[in-house]
C-alpha cells in the first residue's frame, strides 16, 4: 500500500488534470455553439438556392447538365474514379470521432478500384499517407474554425477536377450530430447531384391536382414548351407555361451553373461546419467522461488516504502505549 505522501501527490495531480479537462469542456462548449450559430446563419441562403434548382429541374426535367447525374455518359464499361473528401480533426483527444470517420472512409477506399483521398484536418491526413493511401499532398487544409472562403476554395479545387474528367464521382465524409449524445458517419455524393432529389414532391402533386391526368414527365412532354430550344447552351429565354411563366434568362444550362456551384459550396461549408462541431460535441462527451472519471478516483483516493493516515495514527498510539508500558515495567524492576 501506498503511504500518505504518495497519495497526497497523486491527488494533487489528478486535481490539476481536472483543472485542464474541465477548461478544455468550457472552450468546446463555447466552440459548439459558435459553429451551431454559424450554420443557422448561412442555412437560409442555401435552402433559397435549393429552391431555385429544384423549381428549373421541375420545368426542365430532360436538360443534361454536367452537374447533375442526368448527363451524357460516354464511358460505360470504364470504371469510375471517385474522389473522397475525408473531414478529420487537427488533434485528438475527442474520443472516437475521428476513429470512426477514418474507419468509414477506409472502407470506402478499399471498396472502390480508382479512388483519390482529399482530407481535411492533420489527424486523418497522417495516417492515410503512413497507410499508403494515394493522399493529394496540395490538399491541405485545417479542419477548425471552418468559413464560408475555405468551402468556396475547397469546391474550386474538386469542380475543376471534375469538369476536367479527372474525377467522375465525388464524396464526402464526415461526422453528423444525430442529437447532443450520439453522432453518425455520414457519407453524401457532392457530384455529380441527383436529380430527382430536387424535384420537390409537393410541386408534383399540385400539378397532378391542376391537370389531372398528369403524371409527371408526359405531362411535360405534352406541354406547350419546346424542350429542345431550351437545352442549347446559348443565350436564350426559356418559357414554360403550366402554373404561370417561368422565364430563364440567359438559359437553363448557365443559371444552373451558377446555382449549382454556390450551392456545392454551401453543402461543403455546411459539412465543415458539421463536422467541427461533431468534433467539439465529442470533446465536449470525451472531457466531461474524464471529468467524472477523475472525481470517482479523488473520492477512492480520499478513502484510502484516510485509512493510511488511520493507521499511521494507530500505529503511533500502539507505540506510545508500548513505550509506556515499557517504562512502567522498568520502574518496578528498579523497585
Amino acid at each position: 500500500m501506498a503511504n500518505a505522501k504518495e497519495i497526497q501527490n497523486r491527488i494533487r495531480s489528478i486535481q490539476d488534470t481536472m483543472k485542464i479537462t474541465r477548461a478544455m469542456y468550457m472552450m468546446s462548449s463555447m466552440k459548439l455553439r459558435k459553429a451551431k450559430q454559424q450554420l443557422e446563419n448561412t442555412e437560409p441562403y442555401f435552402f433559397g438556392l435549393q429552391e431555385q434548382i429544384s423549381s428549373i429541374l421541375y420545368h426542365f426535367p430532360y436538360m443534361e447538365h454536367i452537374y447533375f447525374d442526368n448527363r451524357s455518359k460516354d464511358n460505360h464499361a470504364a470504371p469510375k474514379k471517385k474522389g473522397f473528401v475525408v473531414l478529420t480533426g487537427d488533434k485528438g483527444m475527442a474520443g472516437a470521432y475521428n476513429h470512426n470517420v477514418i474507419k468509414e472512409a477506409q472502407r470506402l477506399c478499399d471498396t472502390s478500384e480508382k479512388y483519390e483521398l482529399f482530407v481535411v484536418g492533420e489527424l486523418g491526413r497522417q495516417y492515410f499517407r503512413g497507410q499508403g493511401y494515394p493522399v493529394d499532398e496540395d490538399f491541405r487544409f485545417t479542419a477548425t474554425n471552418p468559413s464560408v472562403h475555405r468551402a468556396r476554395v475547397i469546391t474550386e479545387i474538386l469542380v475543376e477536377l471534375y469538369k476536367h474528367k479527372e474525377l467522375d464521382e465525388i464524396y464526402v465524409i464526415y461526422t453528423k450530430m444525430a442529437n447532443s449524445i450520439s453522432e453518425e458517419v455520414e457519407v453524401q455524393q457532392l457530384l455529380p447531384l441527383k436529380s430527382h432529389q430536387f424535384i420537390k414532391q409537393e410541386m408534383l402533386e399540385k400539378a397532378k391536382k391542376k391537370k389531372g391526368n398528369y403524371n409527371g414527365a408526359q405531362g411535360l412532354q405534352n406541354s406547350k414548351f419546346d424542350y429542345g430550344n431550351a437545352f442549347d447552351d446559348t443565350d436564350r429565354i426559356g418559357v414554360y407555361e403550366n402554373d404561370e411563366d417561368f422565364f430563364i434568362y440567359p438559359s437553363p444550362k448557365k443559371v444552373l451553373k451558377k446555382l449549382v456551384y454556390n450551392y456545392v459550396t454551401g453543402f461543403m461549408y455546411g459539412a465543415l461546419v458539421e463536422a467541427s462541431a461533431s468534433e467539439e460535441n465529442a470533446r465536449m462527451m470525451a472531457m466531461q467522461s474524464a471529468t467524472n472519471n477523475a472525481e470517482e478516483m479523488l473520492k477512492e483516493l480520499s478513502v484510502e488516504f484516510n485509512r493510511v493516515r488511520q493507521a499511521a495514527i494507530t500505529q503511533e498510539i500502539t507505540e506510545v502505549i508500548g513505550g509506556a508500558k515499557a517504562l512502567k515495567k522498568k520502574k518496578k524492576q528498579v523497585r
